[in-house]
């Protein structure tokens, strides 16, 4: 039942987090709508002014169509390592985000950068890789998925082709989400249930022996004055030896 609480929650949190996201891209969309396009945002490698777009880079998208091709992916994805990946989902979205920038902004082809395929691609890759590392059903199942739903689009995003793609954001967003499973391979194991079972079995162990008392231990009193500091500590003295 906990574990079900559990999912419930983490399925929750994902869809906030998926939400709130998808939320800032689309009001960047309509701000440019009004103010212009944000292109100059992007990630321009090797440039000081370029450098910015590591963090604004992957929140600009070039049309409609582009965000609307980011958007269901970003939301099942997010939605999926929260669920799956509660206490580590935080720091690998962040860590995926500001390596693929980060790696783009190094090693890319001068232009302009934008959109958060690059994103969708590490997501992808973690979610992916992870299962394999970590080697429990659930995850190789999860994984297993991320295979049969993306894996042929994902070879075919990050070899170079269209010069408009930035195929570079998906081949670098793939590595750093394949850094994070290997980083995170051994935090927020998903438990089955042998696994469950076993935990509490052992904490019943240790409940049995370290609250098990034994009736017959013998407590003697002695008089003694033992300093402990500026403290001092009193026991009862023996009252039949005075009689």
């Amino acid at each position: 039942m906990n574990q079900v609480k559990s999912d419930i929650r983490n399925f929750k949190t994902g869809i906030r987090f998926s939400v709130i996201f998808i939320s800032i891209l689309w009001a960047i969309k309509l701000i440019e709508a009004v103010l212009g396009e944000f292109t100059f945002l992007g990630i321009y490698p090797r440039t000081l002014e370029g450098s910015v777009g590591i963090l604004t880079g992957p929140l600009v998208h070039g049309d409609i169509f582009h965000l609307l091709s980011n958007t269901i992916p970003v939301f099942i994805l997010i939605t999926g390592l929260f669920y799956f990946y509660r206490r580590v989902a935080v720091p690998v979205f962040f860590l995926i985000y500001v390596m693929t920038g980060f790696w783009v902004w190094i090693a890319a082809r001068e232009a302009f950068h934008i959109g958060a395929s690059g994103v969708v691609y590490g997501l992808i890759s973690f979610l992916m890789f992870s299962g394999f590392f970590r080697k429990d059903i659930r995850s190789l199942a999860v994984s297993f998925i991320m295979m049969i739903l993306y894996g042929g689009n994902m070879i075919y995003g990050i070899i170079p082709g269209n010069l408009e793609v930035s195929w570079e954001s998906h081949l670098l967003g793939f590595l750093s989400g394949l850094f994070c499973a290997v980083y995170f391979r051994s935090s927020d194991m998903v438990k089955t249930k042998a696994q469950l079972y076993k935990d509490e079995e052992e904490k019943s162990f240790v409940t049995r022996n370290y609250f098990t008392f034994n009736d017959t231990v013998n407590v003697s009193y002695k008089p003694k004055k033992e300093p402990i500091g500026k403290i001092y500590t009193y026991t009862l003295p023996d009252q039949s030896k005075d009689e």
